[in-house]
């Protein structure tokens, strides 16, 4: 039998009917659109009705209808209480549910959820347990729930002595039949693992590369979340300088849809624009922090209060629900980084005891269901000069630990790194080959090295025997970063060196950091559309990775090209990918290769389709010019991407 291990995955309902003397709640519709107070429309992720929820006499529900990776949402009536409750309902207690279909098992923790609406209401308290769950089988599923109690039982694993507390119905059944999402919803393909270095939709032969926003990494505070406020402004060296206002994303306001999620009669519009906008560019990746307590920002964590680290604000994080369901629907990965380097020993003084532990519990429970997610251990992870007091080398391993085996949908764990070495290397050359982390979100200073860098690691962590996903996620120096538009039109470094020197040197996406001294930055960026242009080149990169190449089985060959600072990816015997800096006498090594490779040129600044240039084909056995690309149509530039395709 397969098992999968007790994680904290719940499924949040923000429409139910409530069965006569039933003391269960159903998210159900006949359509997978409900109506918010304003009377516009969102879509919602619940399941579908053929008819009336049938109980038989076992009190069993049955007759519910879902959808393939469509969230599975359910709510238990149990005890009454409230986050502030001296009997803690986040410690205290515990729902486990158990979901099987044939000899498929997920354990999902389900989780409190004050009165079940609390996205609008702000209830603190409630009678309403609420369980996430999202299935990848088709088919019959059962499900049989059991809420426990005892003084800090959700964080332990023995519940042999624990109280059972009577939540009835507590048993069903449902069918799950095929999605009907098509395009980038990832509810259309499923869920994406680390698999060979990548990105990989769960049981299928289908890659995805990352492309997206770094910044700004306080993204989620946000003025329209509940009880949302900076703690404290700061204007520090080495970190980006703050006000007393939070987000509020206005100029995104016109980028919100009718149709669109919102809550509280209008609230969320200019962030679920912004993210519109965002994905409205190609761009399916942002990352952000969930708890910056100490740290940058100083506006994001999951507490009710910022002090008070064993209770959770229910309505904020059913809030950013509704955020990451529709990032999800377009096609946007949750990269969640869960602390910063400066409160890395703040819960158990780094150690994954009951207070890391209930954090790391709360987040996999409420918003583990979700199908592309990845959880980073921690911006900068580990000490250093302007922290000393981060994690260690055991300290990250147990949390890292902690996650894969409480998470049960296998979300990839990526630990962020410092900007250079040895720094970086004394860290990483401890963790390398760790089966618990499944590779790297990278930080890099100097950008002509990124291409080395990302090789380099790649290659030691393949001789350790534990191949690592690695992404460009933080380019140098922190001071700078990707700049505006404005003040750097065409982003000719970060084009050459970062977005093209990763994806040809095996990297699995990028994502652009702001920096910290330049307007729209790290922590103040309000407006993505001041680097539309960045966004525009990064899609040009990841359309022709996707059209053109295996990339998951090719592999860096830079010196096969006689020009300095140019890249080549290949796959022997079938396809080549060439980054040129400039053409003029361009070769490339075909020695060990036989036949004739068609050859192509790519615009890597304005895009476009594929070229033809003054070299029709080439043929291996020797070394081979490449000829001339075609004119440029658009804005000038001297580097190219010229692709050699067998014949």
């Amino acid at each position: 039998m397969k098992i999968h291990p007790l994680p904290r995955i719940f499924f949040s309902v923000s429409k139910c009917i409530v069965l006569p003397a039933l003391s269960v709640f159903f998210l159900v519709s006949s359509c997978n659109v409900t109506k918010t107070k304003t009377g516009q429309t969102s879509e919602i992720s619940g399941p579908v009705s053929t008819g009336e929820s049938s109980v038989d006499s076992n009190n069993v529900i049955s007759n519910q209808i879902y959808k393939q990776y469509h969230t599975v949402e359910i709510d238990f009536e149990g005890p009454e209480t409230s986050e502030d409750a001296e009997d803690n309902p986040f410690l205290n207690y515990r729902l486990d549910v158990v979901f099987t279909s044939g000899e498929t098992t997920y354990n999902i923790r389900g989780f409190y959820a004050a009165d079940g609406n609390a996205s609008e209401t702000s209830a603190d308290k409630g009678n309403i347990w609420r369980v996430r769950f999202t299935p990848d089988l088709l088919g019959d599923w059962t499900y049989s729930a059991k809420l426990y109690r005892k003084n800090n039982i959700a964080v332990q694993g023995d519940i042999l002595e624990a109280d059972k507390v009577q939540i009835l119905n507590n048993k069903g059944a449902f069918k799950v039949t095929e999605s009907d999402r098509e395009g980038v919803d990832f509810r259309a393909k499923g869920r994406l693992v680390a698999s060979q270095g990548y990105y990989k939709f769960q049981n299928t032969d289908m890659y995805w590369l990352k492309v997206g926003a770094n910044s700004p990494e306080n993204l989620l505070g946000y003025v329209d979340f509940d009880d949302t406020y900076r703690m404290a402004s700061s204007s520090k060296e080495g970190e980006a300088s703050t006000t007393d206002e939070i987000h509020s994303y206005p100029t995104h306001l016109k980028d919100w849809k009718v149709g669109d999620p919102i809550w509280k009669d209008g609230k969320g519009k200019s962030l679920i624009g912004a993210l519109n906008y965002l994905a409205s560019t190609g761009m399916n990746s942002v990352y952000f922090l969930t708890m910056n307590i100490l740290g940058d920002g100083k506006d994001v964590w999951p507490y009710a209060k910022p002090d008070e680290f064993t209770r959770f604000d229910v309505s904020k994080l059913e809030q950013w629900e509704i955020v990451f369901k529709h990032m999800q629907s377009k096609g946007i990965l949750l990269h969640v980084v869960l602390q910063e380097t400066e409160n890395e020993t703040m819960l158990d003084n780094g150690d994954t005891g009951l207070l890391r532990k209930l954090y790391l519990n709360e987040l996999i429970a409420r918003f583990g269901h979700h199908l592309a997610l990845n959880w980073n251990l921690g911006e900068e992870n580990g000490p250093a000069d302007w922290s000393p007091l981060g994690q260690n080398d055991v300290q990250r391993k147990a949390m890292a630990k902690y996650i894969k085996e409480t998470d049960p949908y296998n979300h990839p764990v990526l630990l962020h790194t410092h900007s250079h070495d040895p720094l970086r290397s004394d860290i990483l050359d401890s963790i390398v080959g760790y089966k618990y982390v499944d590779g790297l979100s990278l930080q890099q200073d100097e950008r002509k090295e990124t291409a080395e860098v990302i090789e380099r690691w790649r290659t030691n962590a393949k001789e350790a025997g534990h191949e690592w996903l690695i992404t460009m996620d933080e380019i140098g120096k922190w001071f700078q970063g990707a700049v505006l538009d404005s003040e750097d039109p065409t982003h000719e470094s970060l084009r050459k060196y970062v977005l093209w020197g990763t994806l040809l040197s095996g990297g699995a996406g990028v994502e652009w950091y702001f920096g910290a001294k330049h307007p729209h930055n790290d922590l103040n960026s309000e407006d993505w559309r001041q680097r539309d242009r960045l966004w525009q080149i990064s899609n040009h990169a990841r359309v022709f990775f996707e059209e053109n190449l295996p990339y998951w089985r090719m592999q860096p060959e830079h010196n096969l090209i006689n020009i300095k600072e140019a890249y080549c990816f290949r796959a022997e015997g079938e396809v080549y990918a060439l980054f040129l800096p400039e053409v003029k006498a361009a070769t490339i090594d075909l020695s060990g290769e036989s036949g004739e490779f068609e050859l192509f040129w790519f615009d890597p600044l304005n895009g476009g389709e594929l070229q033809k240039g003054s070299v029709d084909t080439v043929t291996g056995g020797a070394v081979q010019a490449l000829g001339n690309p075609p004119a440029v149509v658009g804005e000038a530039h001297n580097d190219w991407v010229c692709l050699l395709k067998k014949i």
